[in-house]
């Protein structure tokens, strides 16, 4: 009998306050750690950290080890683009870490922790403190942050990929939640995950055509219509089973192919 071998594992950590767990877990629940922002000071093991531009430099590790890895937006943008870009990913360092991941280090399993993106009105927002909650900040790429995940997901699991949450409370990420020590359980997805629906969303982002690959996209703006947007959101999150009703998803469908006939078959 073959033995079928280990699951490829990533966890990407950020810095809300339960990323703090991690330090008590043992490595070999953690076989490739990601690191995002300042998480690498959740534990010192890390294998990758990713860093925007203007992360402060004071604010990186003083010292990174040998098999150690960090990556900028040079790298992670070239990866987010081979998905689409940043903008239809989201411009906030999870998803952009998310899909970086996808592409390099290909899991099998995609476990997140510390990435819930809920922020209190008081007390700690993130395990050093308070800080600023980025993901909620005006962004035209940020209109709907569980459809963010929800195109995250359904791409990771079109690679064989699960996308699953390390938290069991209030997220804005519609992955499934799963313990730490048992991320080598987790089901495959669907290969065929999402349905006509991804098939669709995919195709309306082509027709939109809103890729910019530098990744600056708030240097144009103006392209951007928020209707166009969160009709696209509301297309990821019912190809998710995240919609009310299959009555919705139906009426996206018919939307689109309405759409097609009238654009025939234009790509951006």
């Amino acid at each position: 009998m073959t033995r079928q071998p280990s699951p490829r594992i990533v966890v990407v950590i950020g810095s809300a306050p339960d990323a703090v767990r991690a330090r008590d877990w043992p490595r070999s629940a953690l076989p490739q750690i990601v690191a995002v922002n300042n998480a690498w000071r959740v534990r010192d093991d890390w294998d990758y950290l990713l860093t925007p531009d203007d992360f402060p430099p004071e604010r990186l590790p003083p010292r990174v080890a040998p098999g150690q890895t960090c990556v900028g937006s040079a790298d992670y943008v070239r990866e987010n683009n081979a998905f689409g870009g940043v903008f239809y990913a989201g411009g906030t360092m999870a998803f952009s870490a998310g899909y970086w991941a996808l592409s390099v280090l290909k899991p099998d399993v995609m476990a997140f922790l510390g990435c819930d993106m809920i922020y209190p009105a008081a007390g700690r927002t993130h395990f050093y403190g308070r800080g600023t909650p980025d993901p909620l900040r005006v962004d035209p790429s940020l209109r709907s942050l569980e459809a963010k995940s929800a195109r995250l997901m359904l791409l990771a699991a079109r690679r064989g990929c699960a996308c699953v949450r390390l938290s069991a409370g209030e997220s804005r990420l519609l992955f499934a939640p799963a313990p730490h020590d048992a991320l080598g359980t987790v089901a495959r997805p669907e290969p065929e995950a999402g349905g006509a629906l991804f098939e669709l969303a995919l195709e309306r982002e082509r027709q939109l055509g809103y890729v910019v690959e530098s990744g600056r996209y708030w240097e144009q703006a103006e392209r951007f219509d928020p209707a166009e947007v969160d009709a696209l959101d509301r297309l990821w999150l019912e190809a998710a089973g995240a919609a009310e009703g299959a009555a919705a998803s139906a009426a996206s469908v018919a939307a689109m192919r309405a759409l097609r006939s009238r654009t025939g078959s234009a790509r951006a």
